[in-house]
């Protein structure tokens, strides 16, 4: 690869859910008007996985599509966001770690971390047991954006979210611990 130029990196998701909340909605109502009065499914064969699959990932793509088309030019990535929530919530990390954890190869994470360390989001630290190997971890500023890009997804979504009956609401309520353990699986 030409000097300057940079493989994109693998996008992860799974650290995203309150994007992805949403997604839910398309298969809680197919799944609801495919139910009998008492809340059974009716007889039948089984739900193919492929055609849930399929549905998934447009209703996925779309709603993470949506979101990401409200952040301005030059915003921290989705790979840049996943690497701070994670930062955030687990704490310090080394590159190859966070390049493992988030299923990307380290040269992506370099790519990344070196983003997010120009714009001083993270900082790198020698490592105090091993020296030669360096420790990442978020900054006061990578708090910051990750708080407010957080809170822009979120009001987005309760925003949508107010469009919708007491039941949706529930209904897509009652899925987050399978989309959490989909995203786990991926």
């Amino acid at each position: 690869m030409a000097q300057g130029l940079t493989a994109p990196a693998r996008i992860d998701y799974s650290h995203l859910v309150e994007q992805s909340r949403l997604i839910n909605l398309l298969l809680v109502n197919v799944d609801v008007e495919n139910r009998t009065e008492n809340g059974t499914r009716p007889p039948g064969p089984p739900q193919d996985n492929t055609a849930l699959a399929a549905a998934l990932r447009l209703a996925m793509g779309r709603t993470v599509r949506r979101l990401r088309q409200a952040h301005a030019v030059g915003d921290v990535t989705l790979s840049g966001v996943s690497v701070l929530s994670r930062l955030a919530t687990a704490g310090p990390d080394s590159p190859g770690s966070l390049a493992e954890l988030e299923r990307v190869r380290p040269q992506a994470m370099a790519t990344t971390l070196a983003g997010l360390e120009q714009r001083g989001l993270v900082s790198r630290t020698p490592d105090a047991a091993d020296g030669r190997r360096a420790v990442v971890s978020i900054t006061d500023a990578g708090r910051a954006v990750l708080a407010e890009r957080r809170s822009e997804s979120v009001a987005r979504l309760a925003q949508a979210l107010d469009g919708f009956t007491p039941q949706e609401r529930d209904a897509l309520r009652a899925t987050l611990p399978l989309l959490d353990r989909l995203a786990e699986q991926l």
